[in-house]
């Protein structure tokens, strides 16, 4: 008779539980106690494994969803990864329409787990029919039987977060959170964690990032979509040029805004400094904690959790690459000495 071992029935069971670490250097100087929710720990490497694999169950619960059926989503990357990956342990198809600013690594990465990949111009209104809403919309109708996750617009995506990443900070703080910062694109993971936060201490702070170029702050603030706000900047995954439904507002505290140099800079001085190899949109959150700070959001017995939504590996060829920051120009203002030394 064979001996039970430890082991796992699929990668799927891997999802959630991501781990807590304290931020020592890089917060150095702060009032107040800093932690990440570092999000690449899941299989996937990223946040949106908790979404792709929520909404996805829901799905098959409702009947809506079978063996060999397609599913469909707009995505920047991370969420077409993780669908990717699901899809294949359930046994889907998936096609995924995906921006050109994504990172040439998450189109490879996206390719490489067998989706159909269709990379839509960045630079376009979203209700242009080349944008990927328009483009993933269109796949979804001429394909049948498929089904269109559509990030942006599913209560799904909240509730996945409710369920699972405001319960684990709850415990994992043991109910000492004080404040949650998040960058929001979909606004699930921001919005799911602060209903379940809130709902066991009203009195945590949510505090969202945005981008310059996008329209979240300013909607929040004052409830009008303004689209003088909008223009092309370089952070993936991080603000939005429409109004996602699965953005709640009103749970949100407050916003502020991060600039595309700030935040490279950013990530690479959180891998220097905590180990922390993560995501562009990771260092988007470190800066926003500085700002915030600075304006004086924290004191002497703020818990602060940040949540870092990926890993640096999607990044490669922008945020760490030494050529694509200066082809932007964010090495002229802090050059920074190369550490490769060729020998001939």
């Amino acid at each position: 008779m064979k001996k039970e071992i430890k082991a796992y029935n699929s990668i799927l069971e891997l999802i959630g539980n991501t781990p807590l670490i304290k931020l020592n250097k890089i917060t150095e100087g702060l009032k107040g106690d800093f932690y990440a929710k570092v999000e690449a720990f899941n299989p996937g490497h990223s946040t949106k494994d908790r979404i792709a694999l929520y909404i996805i169950e829901e799905a098959e619960r409702r009947g809506i969803l079978k063996p060999g059926d397609t599913i469909v989503e707009t995505t920047s990357g991370n969420t077409g990864f993780s669908l990717a990956m699901v899809s294949i342990i359930k046994g889907y198809k998936c096609i995924l329409a995906i921006s050109s600013k994504s990172s040439p690594d998450k189109i490879d990465m996206l390719k490489s787990m067998g989706a159909k990949v269709y990379v839509c111009p960045a630079q376009v209104a979203a209700d242009d029919p080349r944008s990927y809403y328009e483009v993933a919309k269109r796949l979804h109708e001429e394909n049948p039987g498929s089904v269109y996750i559509n990030q942006y617009f599913n209560e799904l995506n909240i509730e996945a977060h409710y369920k699972t990443t405001g319960p684990e900070i709850w415990e994992q703080t043991k109910g000492q959170v004080t404040h949650v910062v998040a960058c929001t694109g979909t606004g699930g993971t921001l919005s799911g964690t602060a209903k379940f936060l809130k709902e066991q201490n009203p009195n945590v702070r949510i505090l969202g990032i945005d981008a310059y170029g996008s329209v979240l702050k300013k909607y929040h603030e004052t409830r009008e979509f303004d689209p003088a706000e909008i223009y092309p900047y370089r952070i993936e995954g991080l603000g939005k040029n429409l109004i996602p439904s699965s953005t709640d507002f009103d749970l949100i505290d407050t916003y502020v805004k991060v600039t595309d140099e700030e935040s490279a800079h950013m990530t690479r001085q959180l891998a220097q400094t905590e180990a922390i190899f993560a995501g562009y949109t990771s260092g988007a959150v470190i800066q926003a904690i500085k700002q915030y700070a600075e304006a004086g959001e924290f004191d002497e017995n703020s818990m602060v959790i940040a949540i870092l939504p990926d890993h640096g590996s999607r990044y490669m060829s922008k945020v760490y690459s030494d050529e694509w920051m200066e082809t932007q120009g964010f090495l002229n203002s802090i050059k920074e000495e190369s550490k490769v030394e060729f020998i001939k």
